[in-house]
């Protein structure tokens, strides 16, 4: 039963990063039905300016609370990820929304490359260890181990969660989200200025990878100009999962792969002395995206046109 515990702390951990990339995904794909997959590197910027902030306050101001260092190194992240989504929008995407599939397509592909070419250009190519500015004494719950870090991530990832739904649910700005994504044409005809709303939808999303990236970095305690990679196409199969285009199957999906790979790992890994598990826990994602293509092409919760922002 501990084990059980801890697998499903360690997947709510890990299914809330997911969630959080997985949002800037269906979000984008709700409004303009493009797959970014230079999304998830755009995780890997927040987590390398995240842990360049970081460092500086490690120096500038030793004796402020880790707390408050990381919520720093994510408010500095967060705009730096917003400027980013939106030259990638107005430079690689903008002059796509009407070509074939395929040419959003490859144009995401060479943003990726191009995005991991210029951080190791800036940050170098091996790992930057991140500062250890939280405890590192973890507390038992319910015959479990969780670290600060670990229940801090819980709650960001929560509050960013319900913020976002509030906003497109309650604000105007989300009414016009919800307007774009069912028929930008006509919600053009009715006042909304659906440049405005695409470009807010990519700085939502990029705002949410940098939340997301700097606490990867906290929690695996390193960062790298290719992390982005594998969180990427991850967070990509939760969105699959649970279906693309409607933020609830974003949140659900990415809590639910989560869970899957930590219980997949943890039981596998358990059952082969810890040796299999941590091999075979990359591929629990994939193996679940082919499966809900094959036999649910549209999700767990399906794709409701008027609910997709």
């Amino acid at each position: 039963m501990d084990i059980f515990i801890q697998q499903i702390i360690n997947g709510l951990v890990l299914g809330s990063m997911y969630a959080l990339v997985a949002l800037g995904y269906t979000m984008v794909y709700g409004v303009l039905n493009l797959i970014n997959f230079a999304h998830g590197d755009v995780l890997m910027v927040g987590a390398m300016v995240g842990v360049t902030i970081l460092k500086f306050l490690e120096t500038a101001a030793p004796g402020l609370p880790g707390i408050v260092k990381l919520c720093i190194a994510i408010v500095g992240a967060i705009p730096v990820c917003v400027l980013v989504n939106i030259i990638i929008e107005r430079v690689a995407y903008r002059r796509l929304r009407n070509a074939p599939r395929l040419a959003p397509l490859i144009t995401a592909i060479g943003v990726s490359i191009l995005l991991q070419t210029f951080a190791m250009m800036i940050w170098g190519r091996s790992p930057v260890p991140f500062p250890p500015v939280m405890p590192t004494d973890s507390f038992t719950l319910l015959g479990a181990l969780i670290s600060p870090t670990q229940v801090m991530l819980l709650v960001l990832a929560t509050a960013s969660m319900i913020a976002l739904v509030l906003l497109v649910e309650k604000t105007k700005m989300g009414r016009a989200m919800r307007a774009t994504a069912e028929n930008p044409r006509v919600a053009g005809l009715m006042g909304v200025d659906s440049n405005r709303v695409i470009v807010m939808t990519f700085a939502i999303g990029a705002a949410l990878a940098a939340v997301a990236g700097v606490m990867w970095g906290a929690n695996y305690s390193s960062a790298q100009f290719a992390m982005g990679f594998v969180p990427g196409l991850k967070a990509f199969s939760a969105a699959v999962l649970g279906g693309i285009g409607n933020i609830y199957g974003a949140m659900v999906g990415g809590i639910l792969l989560g869970l899957i790979e930590s219980l997949g790992a943890g039981y596998i890994g358990d059952l082969t002395g810890n040796f299999l598990g941590s091999q075979y826990q990359d591929i629990f994602a994939f193996v679940v995206l082919i499966i809900v293509l094959t036999l649910r092409p549209s999700g767990i919760m399906g794709e409701r046109v008027a609910d997709r922002a």
